[in-house]
């Protein structure tokens, strides 16, 4: 470990000649060292140690690291515009970064959310200097990573990130009122009310993700996606289970094994996008869910910054944390095919008794049904999982319990039950309107009683389709013990973490006007395929 010098502040300008500034922490050694560089939007100070060491830590391990604020945000200058510059800025900062004295010339790039995402653009550049990248929850496919899944507006973090770039903005411009106001929104989301974001923040790139709720031109050119095709750099990704882009994490990870010829890793623990910890929401994972990646990220720059055999190229290149069992697993690839189904049945009464829905491990032979209806005065509330603010797990009994939840129950397992990959939820189902959403949480039932939920998927319908319809839930890996039960919970809201469909209702400061009430059916049995796809794995 080396003594690291008192941090230094440097400039550099943009090809543009836009100033940007970074504070760097050195080694105090005469050696030349490699550059550790973070590009982001939030005060370079922070540096994203709400997941991370101090930049100092990973300067005493021999890396000269450079924290840059992003054009227009802290105290560099120019204009701020989400991701618009990051390409050409990222090029330029890097070959300044190669060139400072003490380097070696060789540049890793390390940071999560938005400076996970500089790193991508960072490499559409293909900067010589750059020679790895460690990003983590990110958006590979902005539109389906980021800014919607299964077609539905994902309102909380998209309201909530707007509002406080927005709030940021107004402080670096000396907007009191505004920055005021935006602070109150910040603390208390106008979910009901987002135009408050259009009288105080126009310019927000809010507007735009909510005025194009398709997969068109735009995400296209915004993704780093479209970037990345032509690009191959050892990388070593990041995710978490109940992070709202493990889609992006894992979209990119496997886009990059695919057709890399350089090493990808993949790790994945059991966090929500922040913090990463043993604590996800209101359950203790235990000592081994603290976050490994600080040591494991100075493995991977050793690696391929220093040529230090660190013994990496001879391990399993995918580690993940197997939620109750609560330890990480290695595998050598994520090609995993086993799906085991449950297939839903009921008496019809599933909205209103536990014991009324049921999962059998075989389709009943009688055609049966539920119906749902959906209120939107009083909505299904999100708790948990991975797309609102209360991400992880918690006890969702008491929602459960709601006459608008349609849940389905398992005998007791008589065996461990392990679970690695995507779950897949088939419902037959129609509605009285032309649009509808349904939400699915899949969960875990304790003997006494107690529901934790476990990954949950969401689909918006904008017009009658064809029927099973599909339900893509978050990725995981889990253990389910024993004893314990498995159940599928229905609902056609999950709000505010998705944005409510109102049938055409327009929402605004008074509420959601001429908002329609949705009767679905759900069909079960018999010639029906609603079923849970479950992705079965065993260890020896």
């Amino acid at each position: 470990m080396y003594k690291v010098l008192p941090k230094q502040t440097a400039s550099m300008y943009s090809r543009d000649g836009v100033r940007l500034d970074a504070d760097i922490y050195r080694p105090d050694a005469a050696d030349n060292f490699p550059v550790l560089l973070m590009r982001q939007p939030y005060g370079r100070a922070i540096a994203s140690t709400v997941v991370y060491a101090h930049p100092s830590w990973y300067a005493a391990h021999g890396y000269i690291v450079v924290i840059q604020d992003v054009r227009g945000r802290g105290t560099s200058a120019g204009e701020f515009k989400l991701f618009a510059h990051e390409i050409a800025d990222s090029e330029d900062t890097i070959y300044w970064a190669a060139h400072l004295p003490g380097s070696n010339g060789k540049v890793g790039m390390y940071g999560f959310s938005y400076q996970g995402m500089t790193q991508l653009y960072a490499a559409a550049a293909k900067p010589s200097a750059l020679k790895t990248i460690c990003p983590a929850m990110i958006g590979y496919d902005l539109y389906t990573d980021c800014a919607y899944e299964g077609g539905a507006f994902c309102l909380q973090t998209n309201l909530a990130w707007a509002i406080q770039l927005a709030t940021e903005t107004a402080r670096l411009q000396g907007d009191q009122t505004t920055y005021q106001a935006l602070f109150g929104a910040s603390r208390n989301l106008p979910v009901n009310s987002p135009e408050i974001l259009q009288q105080l923040a126009p310019e927000s790139f809010y507007h735009e993700w909510a005025a194009h709720p398709q997969p068109d031109a735009y995400w296209e050119e915004l993704s780093p996606k479209r970037h990345l095709q032509a690009v191959d750099l050892p990388m070593f990704h990041i995710g978490g289970w109940f992070d709202t882009y493990l889609r992006g994490t894992l979209h990119l990870y496997k886009d990059m094994a695919a057709r890399s010829i350089t090493p990808q890793h993949l790790l994945v623990g059991p966090w929500t996008h922040l913090p990463w910890s043993r604590k996800v929401g209101e359950v203790d994972f235990g000592a081994k869910a603290a976050s490994p990646v600080d040591r494991m990220q100075i493995r991977w720059f050793d690696q391929f910054l220093k040529d230090i055999d660190t013994g990496l190229l001879h391990e399993s290149c995918i580690c993940l944390f197997e939620m109750g069992s609560n330890m990480w697993r290695t595998f050598p690839s994520l090609n995993i095919a086993n799906q085991k189904s449950y297939f839903l049945s009921t008496t019809g009464l599933a909205s209103i008794r536990e014991d009324s829905g049921t999962l059998r491990t075989h389709n009943t032979e009688f055609s049966t049904q539920d119906v749902l209806v959906h209120d939107p005065w009083r909505p299904v509330p999100s708790l948990g999982g991975h797309a609102g603010l209360s991400a992880g797990v918690f006890e969702r009994s008491h929602l459960d319990c709601r006459s608008d939840v349609l849940t389905y129950t398992s005998q007791p397992l008589t065996a461990d039950l392990h679970l690695l990959g995507d779950v897949v939820v088939e419902i037959d189902c129609s509605a009285d309107q032309a649009s509808y959403d349904l939400c699915a949480v899949l969960s875990e039932l304790l003997p006494d009683g107690r529901v934790f939920n476990l990954t949950q998927g969401y689909v918006h319908c904008p017009q009658k389709i064809a029927v099973p319809l599909k339900i893509q839930l978050q990725t995981t890996c889990v253990r389910i013990a024993k004893g314990n039960a498995l159940r599928l919970s229905l609902s056609a809201a999950c709000f505010p973490a998705y944005a409510m469909n109102g049938n055409g209702a327009v929402m605004n400061s008074t509420g959601l006007l001429n908002a329609q009430i949705i009767t679905l059916t759900v069909l079960c049995g018999g010639d029906r395929s609603s079923q849970v796809l479950l992705p079965v794995v065993s260890f020896n």
